[in-house]
């Protein structure tokens, strides 16, 4: 059974890293995806670059008038979707070649949501360190940590339908909580991924993704205070491990 990728690409003024994201979809060995690239109102060379992809019928690019943010943009490209699984990677990140064949074999066999370990890059493509998962990714676990990075998270649309996501904090989180509660995700114990982050980002990021990660537990779960304060001390727990 040959099943059609659906992979959904945000970008912003990604002028230093959109190439390399886009051939390394291009460079796939499993070659059955459409890549939808929206271009959110970009002021540098981004939508330039895009354009010099353009002779491959396979992408299909959408140009935001207005700068719109990271989940109005997914979810453009959502909409434009036509295959049974979606995919994300954002312009800055990188798959390594057999990720799709890979996640393509465990939809065969009956997985709904496959996800896999990734490599965390610097700016310059070092690799920092590693983000591994459970065999099984199920609702409980979620809760604790965000064990499916979402540059190497799939789902059968054929089977949720599309999953748009939230105009919020922890978008692409809040919308894998939402599958894995219908149906665990499979954890593929390969690195099939490159997640790319710089210092300057994550230091001014850390306040933000504690706020928005209780946030979760209080408004969007609606948890009581003790529940949320057991996920949320959880979720410090794996997040100080991960920095280990």
């Amino acid at each position: 059974m040959i099943m059609l990728f659906s992979i959904i690409m945000p970008a912003y003024n990604s002028q230093a890293t959109i190439k390399e994201s886009i051939a390394s979809v291009l460079n796939q060995t499993y070659q059955n995806f459409e890549l939808i690239i929206i271009n959110d109102n970009s002021s540098d060379a981004t939508l330039s670059i895009i354009t010099n992809f353009c002779h491959d019928r396979r992408i299909l690019v959408l140009n935001n008038e207005e700068n719109m943010g990271v989940a109005h943009s997914r979810n453009r490209g959502l909409e434009m979707a036509s295959g049974e699984i979606i995919a994300f990677l954002d312009s800055d990140d990188i798959w390594y070649p057999n990720k799709l064949e890979e996640q393509y074999n465990c939809f065969l066999s009956g997985h709904k949501i496959v996800c896999s370990y990734y490599d965390v890059i610097d700016s310059e493509g070092n690799i920092v360190g590693t983000r591994n998962a459970p065999t099984l990714v199920t609702f409980e676990k979620m809760l604790k940590s965000n064990f499916i990075g979402n540059l190497t998270g799939a789902y059968a649309s054929s089977f949720f339908g599309k999953c748009y996501q939230r105009n919020i904090g922890h978008e692409d989180y809040i919308m894998w909580l939402e599958l894995v509660k219908k149906q665990p995700a499979y954890c593929i114990k390969n690195k099939l991924a490159a997640y790319r982050i710089s210092n300057k980002s994550l230091s001014s990021n850390k306040m933000k993704v504690v706020i928005w990660q209780w946030k979760i537990y209080r408004k969007v779960l609606g948890m009581n205070i003790i529940k949320s304060l057991y996920y949320f001390l959880n979720y410090i727990c794996f997040a100080i491990k991960k920095r280990n």
